[in-house]
């Protein structure tokens, strides 16, 4: 690509994907090309759209963030979404991650707590035309409200543990990836549902980050002695 021809908004975006998100071993093509397509700036605050490509989480208020772009990107890669799948996502924030996972995916409900940003969220899908997600205000904790079994489930934020009842949702060869664990190191986790019951989770933890919490989940009790 001749990068002099890139608009400066352009040779950022272009920036941010050849020098955070390829070097964090993002190689799918279909991702990379995705995150050409849709546009991030539209997706953040209005007084931080200078930095939308930036190598860290941005701020949506409602002490909430986006991600960093190479952590949504990696999750992205690694659920390997191939168009058929219905798939839940806890923690809509601004809709970026909706968005991406809409162009991916056969459907998608996504779930934020906070109204004011589920709100944002709908206006955001609905500019950038990205039909096949459906955006509710909802406590992603409260599982006994999800109804139905999903394809793939993704945590937009990070949790202390996983939950029983979540992968109890996942379909046979279903997939969930969530950042679990605590500060200063959490694990990004894959569930892949190999059979029904408790024994039928393969679980791999491939690459470690950091990512806020989701709100509503539970934090692992403290040990008392």
């Amino acid at each position: 690509m001749n990068n002099h021809n890139l608009s400066p908004i352009e040779l950022a975006r272009f920036n941010m994907i050849e020098q955070q998100i390829r070097p964090w071993n993002v190689l799918d093509t279909r991702v990379l090309q995705l995150l050409s397509e849709v546009k991030r700036e539209d997706f953040v605050c209005a007084a931080h759209k200078s930095l939308a490509f930036g190598d860290f989480e941005l701020p949506l208020g409602n002490n909430t963030s986006m991600l960093a772009p190479k952590v949504e990107a990696r999750l992205l890669q690694d659920v390997q979404l191939t168009g058929t799948e219905n798939v839940l996502e806890i923690g809509t924030g601004s809709g970026y991650m909706a968005a991406l996972l809409g162009r991916m995916s056969k459907h998608v409900l996504s779930l934020e707590i906070n109204p004011e940003l589920a709100a944002q969220a709908i206006q955001n899908l609905s500019q950038a035309i990205v039909a096949n997600v459906d955006v509710k205000v909802a406590d992603g904790s409260d599982f006994d409200a999800i109804h139905g079994e999903f394809d793939v489930i993704v945590l937009s934020g990070s949790v202390a543990e996983i939950p029983d009842a979540l992968t109890a949702k996942l379909k046979i060869g279903g997939r969930l990836v969530a950042i679990v664990g605590e500060e200063p190191v959490m694990r990004m986790t894959l569930v892949t549902r190999t059979s029904h019951g408790p024994q039928g989770l393969q679980i791999t933890q491939p690459w470690d980050t950091l990512a806020p919490r989701l709100a509503g989940f539970p934090e692992l009790e403290a040990f008392t002695f």
